[in-house]
């Protein structure tokens, strides 16, 4: 499992993180049924996944030419789309589209339309829409190609110039930015059988249709066939920039037959080490990751935050739910010195949170952590799985807005977790029997409270014993601290902790959740 989420989202990364990329011929319909035919909305494509899911799952056996099958990452990313050749630019649309070539670990072709009064245009590949930089190819490439995807351009700042919002690349995966952010983690259409022992199913977008705008659009639409041996999938996009960039999203799936582990919005992000991190890391960044922490609304209207880690061992983390507010990977360390680092710029990194539209039902959030030795991993999987089953000749429908954001909202009303840390505990700290954990919360009520409010911890183990509670205010901060020990039993197993600041019988936190393993 590890070794294909990786690789794909360690390219979808790279290449979506400043390539210059180019304005294609579009192919019209071709017979009179299909131009006086209504005009093109979802239910086109809702029609074609229900008649694919009823046909035997073909895998494409369509091959590259070995020049491109052969590239390195190195040598794919020297093929650049020519920005002359930007779809809408002449036309000075909001919105302005360019393409993907296909090879190196890309090799699926992906047919892209366009949809403009109602009728479907083919975007036809060309090579000359590409520059192929130092590259040389033995043999002549097929003038019907394809494309491996695209990405949206939009103005995000004053003036006429395009700021890069998203990019759909590679599997079913896709991403987005708004404002003074730069891409970090992405969001897939599914996960299926995602942290089981047998592989993966990676399901495909094989196929796109995008709604020409108009000049006073401020929202693209985007259609997309999603297909696997499990199902296929109708996909409907609306994708609207701004300070954040929010898509909201409707999948309807139709089942081939069922499977263990549906995971519905998914977010795969990476986690090398942060302020939590217990063990020795050689870096001279302090932290380094995408994001640091899982955030949900829970439905009964509690909200949980749950650090991130890079663990020594596989982590599942199950939070059972009925109809949450949401969920998301979110980066709230936003202080450039806490990770040092002019090319990567952590700090600018979106958080994600996906929103509940309508009812999701019973469920659960699923959180993994892949063991990770190096950043470029993205070892962090967090989705929804409904809690009832869905088999052959099946179909359901699943909404949700995504928001990419650099702040923290959406926010519990009480105060949050800003910062989780741990170390050895006990009065001789080497010993390494007890471990020291330290949690700092803030909110606006928190900061005014006086020091000697009757402020106190809910804290609770699932195995160990926890002593030496603290909690008092930071004179310099005007935040709130938590600190207890933690003293372990022999066993080996994981140690779930969970703490929350009240009051009386007033809570005055969010919930912090942890699950410790011994290193």
């Amino acid at each position: 499992m590890r070794q294909k989420i990786n690789s794909l989202l360690i390219i979808f990364f790279l290449l979506t993180a400043g390539m210059a990329l180019a304005e294609p011929k579009l192919i019209p319909p071709q017979n009179a049924e299909i131009s006086s035919s209504p005009p093109f909305d979802f239910s086109v494509v809702e029609k074609i996944a229900r008649q694919l899911a009823a046909q035997p799952y073909v895998k494409n056996t369509e091959m590259l030419p070995e020049s491109l099958i052969n590239l390195d990452y190195d040598q794919y990313r020297d093929i650049r789309y020519k920005p002359k050749h930007t779809l809408w630019q002449e036309e000075e649309l909001p919105f302005q589209l360019q393409f993907f070539h296909r090879g190196f670990m890309f090799k699926d072709p992906v047919k892209i339309h366009i949809i403009d009064k109602g009728l479907s245009y083919t975007v036809a590949y060309a090579n000359n829409l590409f520059d192929f930089g130092k590259n040389q190819f033995s043999e002549t490439l097929p003038s019907d190609l394809g494309f491996a995807g695209f990405r949206i351009f939009y103005p995000l700042r004053k003036g006429k110039e395009l700021d890069e919002i998203a990019a759909f690349l590679g599997a079913s995966y896709f991403r987005a930015i708004g404002l003074g952010q730069v891409y970090g983690l992405s969001a897939r259409g599914l996960a299926v059988d995602t942290g089981l022992t047998r592989a993966e199913e990676f399901p495909l977008f094989k196929e796109f249709w995008i709604e020409k705008p108009s000049k006073e659009n401020t929202k693209l639409a985007v259609y997309a066939l999603l297909d696997s041996p499990a199902m296929t999938g109708a996909y409907h996009f609306i994708i609207q920039p701004g300070v954040k960039t929010m898509l909201e999203v409707t999948a309807h799936l139709f089942f081939r037959h069922g499977v263990e582990r549906l995971g519905m919005a998914p977010l795969t992000s990476m986690f090398f080490h942060g302020e939590n991190t217990d063990y020795f890391i050689d870096d001279f960044r302090p932290e380094v990751h995408d994001s640091d922490g899982l955030l949900i609304g829970r439905g009964n209207g509690e909200w949980v935050w749950r650090p991130l880690s890079n663990p020594r061992q596989l982590q599942i983390n199950v939070f059972e739910d009925t109809n949450p507010i949401g969920f998301g990977l979110m980066q709230r360390d936003r202080h450039f010195e806490h990770y040092q680092d002019l090319e990567s710029k952590y700090h600018l990194r979106p958080s994600a949170w996906v929103e509940r539209l309508g009812k999701w039902g019973a469920g659960a959030i699923y959180l993994i952590e892949i063991p990770s030795d190096a950043e470029k991993y993205d070892n962090i999987i967090a989705f929804w799985v409904p809690k009832h089953q869905l088999g052959k000749d099946q179909d359901w429908v699943f909404k949700y807005r995504l928001h990419f954001l650099l702040n923290n909202s959406p926010e519990p009303s009480g105060g949050k977790v800003l910062a989780s840390r741990i170390g050895g505990g006990g009065t001789d700290v080497l010993d390494g029997k007890r471990r020291k954990f330290v949690v700092d919360f803030a909110s606006e009520t928190l900061h005014f409270l006086s020091k000697h409010a009757p402020v106190e911890a809910e804290i609770s183990a699932s195995r160990g014993r926890i002593i030496n509670p603290v909690v008092h205010k930071n004179p310099f901060t005007h935040s709130w601290r938590l600190s207890f020990e933690l003293e372990p039993e022999a066993e080996e197993e994981p140690v779930n902790l969970r703490a929350y600041l009240k009051t009386g019988t007033e809570t005055l936190s969010e919930t912090w959740i942890y699950q410790w393993g011994k290193p």
